[in-house]
């Protein structure tokens, strides 16, 4: 067994609250002396992996990529839906894939390049893509992001599942989020500086950046020491689906968490359009998409490290204290465009609204990710993400196009005002959740 440093050891403790690494509470006693170690890796890799996911945003970025390249609007519409449900719905497939596997880290290194290859194509695009068929071209690199992103997805929780212990994988995720948000910060400070230059190539050096952030990640992933793990149980997609289907039908607490976190989709559903109400009245220059990057990386540097500490007290807690935020943020957002004076024509209204979503929503994925973690046993853990996952992406295609054409028939003020509506639902659900911790 390797000997650590004592001021990483005296790091981790200092940082996770415990006054003893080696008390673990549900990871065998080989992982657990490895945990300091394996700590500070899985931050550098959250780290390179936040970073790539801000940068190369379906909310922000691509959005304004695809109106450099002169793109049909229709398209800027499929962004979302893609980059979420095609992360989400393959996930049922690789759990059963990655069961037979003693080590998953393998598979978490191979979705992480291939992000990175997604990422590369894109900035290419943002250099040489026009019209139609560089706006499909973009769509077809998001299809690649999204679908190594789901592979990645479930991997990174059944490694973590293993190699961290409970009340420490919360503190760990809102870390990761508060450094990649103050790198991230410092992106858009710099992108705010380009005001409304040409950003072909400022486009391309994100993506880029980004790219190099999902390489960072398989670095570090790649050197976790990671305990060879159950294999027994082995199951092809379909008995995974049926067997899933039936936790649903058993397990009461795992089926209501999956109602809250379909209510809960208010808060990634609301960033895009709020976004968008905002460009409507300042226009589409990188200046106005570096201060919503801006608000987007000071967000997450503020609020990651508290929801990550109030996950690892309660994640039930965590989930309904982001819906109440989200509801705010949404019935903020749709009062705007109502209220008379000038000062709602500017883009600063809308980015400091935008600014509380970003940090309710950070609340919702680290809650809802520390509460889909602990209520699964090592065993069946990958299942209960694939299982959860694949169902939020089913959902996120149905309810993505509900929401375009609720927009597009109600305004998209009104629809704000509807996912505040939903928000306050998820609210009545998470609440009504058990505690796990």
């Amino acid at each position: 067994m390797a000997e650590h440093p004592p001021s990483q050891t005296r790091l981790f403790e200092w940082m996770t609250g415990d006054d003893d690494s080696r008390m673990c509470k549900d990871i065998p006693d080989a992982a657990c002396q490895e945990q300091p170690r394996n700590f500070f890796l899985h931050l550098f890799a959250a780290l390179g992996n936040k970073l790539a996911d801000e940068l190369s945003s379906a909310r922000l970025v691509l959005p304004w990529l695809m109106g450099i390249i002169g793109a049909p609007v229709w398209m800027v519409g499929l962004l979302v839906p893609i980059r979420e449900a095609g992360a989400l719905l393959p996930q049922i497939f690789v759990a059963g894939f990655i069961r037979p596997l003693p080590r998953r880290k393998w598979v978490w290194v191979a979705g992480a390049v291939l992000q990175a290859g997604g990422a590369f194509v894109l900035a290419l695009l943002a250099l040489f893509g026009t019209g139609t068929t560089g706006g499909a071209l973009v769509l077809a690199a998001l299809v690649l992001l999204s679908l190594a992103r789901g592979v990645s997805s479930i991997a990174t929780k059944d490694v973590m599942g293993k190699t961290i212990a409970k009340r420490r994988r919360g503190t760990l995720m809102g870390y990761s989020g508060s450094v990649a948000g103050a790198v991230t910060l410092a992106a858009g400070g710099v992108l705010m500086l380009f005001g409304d230059r040409p950003g072909n190539w400022a486009l391309a050096v994100l993506l880029i950046i980004a790219a190099l952030g999902w390489l960072l990640n398989a670095l570090c992933v790649a050197r976790i020491q990671e305990e060879a793990g159950a294999v027994d149980g082995g199951q092809n997609a379909w008995t995974s689906i049926k067997y899933g289907l039936s936790l649903l039908k058993h397990d009461r607490a795992f089926l209501h968490f999956n109602v809250s976190r379909a209510l809960l989709l208010s808060s990634a559903l609301a960033l895009p359009y709020l976004a968008l109400l905002g460009q409507q009245q300042s226009g589409t220059d990188l200046g106005n998409l570096g201060l919503l990057v801006v608000v987007s990386g000071l967000a997450a540097l503020v609020a990651s490290p508290v929801w990550g500490k109030l996950a690892d007290q309660s994640s039930r807690r965590v989930m309904c204290y982001a819906a109440t935020g989200t509801a705010l943020g949404c019935a903020l957002g749709a009062s705007l465009f109502w209220l008379p004076g000038d000062w709602t024509n500017s883009a600063v209204p809308y980015a400091l609204i935008y600014a509380l979503l970003v940090i309710v929503h950070h609340g919702v994925r680290l809650g809802r990710k520390t509460y889909l973690v602990d209520i699964a046993t090592q065993d069946d853990r990958a299942l209960y993400v694939a299982l959860s996952n694949t169902l939020t992406g089913i959902l996120m295609l149905a309810v993505g196009g509900a929401v375009g054409a609720l927009a597009q028939w109600l305004g998209t003020a009104t629809l704000l005002g509807v996912l505040a509506m939903t928000a306050v639902g998820a609210l009545a659900s998470a609440y009504r959740l058990p505690e796990v911790e």
